[in-house]
């Protein structure tokens, strides 16, 4: 049995038992993979997947058992590996990071660009999607970390999840929008009168948007989600409503021909947190990007938790304004 051969079971796995896919995430060929499987299953004495011809139609139930004990192995592999890269000083490597749109264009750039120069032998992977997916990307695709923002409890999958910064909304209207001329937040009643643009997660019934709105006796008329901010500002330009959007979104220059206002006092206060695998390794360039990110928490805490061996006691996340003045590593 080899780490080769428990890479590509878990590939197997992670790509919907689609050997082809899974060769090509793997950077091996079909058959070398197929032959590694059948290597793996005959020093095993049993088969890992459930067959029909020569397709993959399920895992065995004792394919799931040695899937989980090859899930650790290869982490604690993985592990071992970052180990001895820190203790040898060597800063070469690949930092995946699993992000939504809205950090990966308006708060990482500076802090990436800060990494390269202090790492430059580091290749960045910026994997952006929504907010339901960032999670699932740390799970399949094997990122470092990803970043999340609630405006609620912690993420409860993923790992340990570390406050980063404390960020509100605001809103953007054209100039001659009827709420262009207030000279504070409008109230959730005064929102809800007009039709609003905002990201795709404000639909669900469960967002902190739709919630409050309900606690309020008021409904928002959603007009429009997108999961990019450039894209709000697209149409809030074009006249389809008001724009709600997190206040990193906001450049003093591009969106000049906006009326920026705060948002409705009433939402709520939302937090972005670094979701770290449990148990996970990591590299001192993936610290450092941290410690820009969140440079009111101590790295050597950050490991002892990660290593489970002390409970997490963060101190108190700066506001976005507070963070971004500015941002260094």
């Amino acid at each position: 049995m080899t780490l080769t051969q428990l890479r590509y079971l878990v590939a197997i796995a992670d790509a919907g038992l689609n050997i082809t896919l899974a060769a090509e995430r793997v950077h091996a060929t079909q058959p070398g993979l197929s032959k590694q499987l059948k290597q793996l299953e005959d020093e095993l004495g049993f088969q890992l997947f459930v067959r029909k011809g020569r397709s993959l139609e399920g895992i065995a139930p004792a394919g799931e058992q040695v899937l989980q004990h090859a899930r650790r192995i290869l982490e604690e592999a993985a592990n071992i590996r970052s180990y001895a890269a820190n203790e040898r000083g060597e800063h070469s490597g690949r930092l995946l990071l699993a992000t939504t749109h809205t950090q990966a264009r308006y708060v990482l750039p500076p802090v990436i660009a800060a990494i390269k120069r202090r790492f430059p032998r580091v290749n960045v992977d910026l994997q952006a999607a929504g907010d339901a997916e960032v999670l699932q990307r740390l799970a399949q695709d094997g990122a470092d970390l990803a970043l999340i923002s609630t405006a609620g409890p912690a993420p409860q999958d993923g790992g340990v999840a570390v406050p980063l910064y404390r960020w509100r909304r605001v809103l953007l209207v054209p100039r001659a929008h009827p709420l262009a001329g207030l000279a504070r937040a409008p109230t959730l009643a005064e929102l809800a009168r007009h039709p609003l643009i905002s990201y795709e997660s404000s639909t669900r019934a469960d967002s902190s948007l739709q919630r409050t709105f309900a606690s309020e006796g008021v409904e928002p008329q959603v007009a429009m989600t997108a999961r990019d901010a450039n894209l709000i500002k697209t149409y809030v330009r074009a006249g389809l409503g008001a724009g709600l959007l997190a206040e990193m979104a906001i450049g003093v220059r591009e969106d000049e021909d906006l009326r920026l206002l705060p948002a409705p006092e009433a939402l709520p206060e939302c937090i972005t947190w670094a979701v770290i695998p449990r148990g996970r390794v990591l590299r001192d360039y993936a610290l450092a990007l941290l410690h820009a990110l969140a440079p009111q928490i101590d790295g050597r805490d950050l490991r002892r938790v990660l290593e489970g061996n002390q409970e997490p006691h963060w101190p108190v996340p700066p506001t976005w304004t507070e963070l971004s003045q500015p941002i260094s590593v």
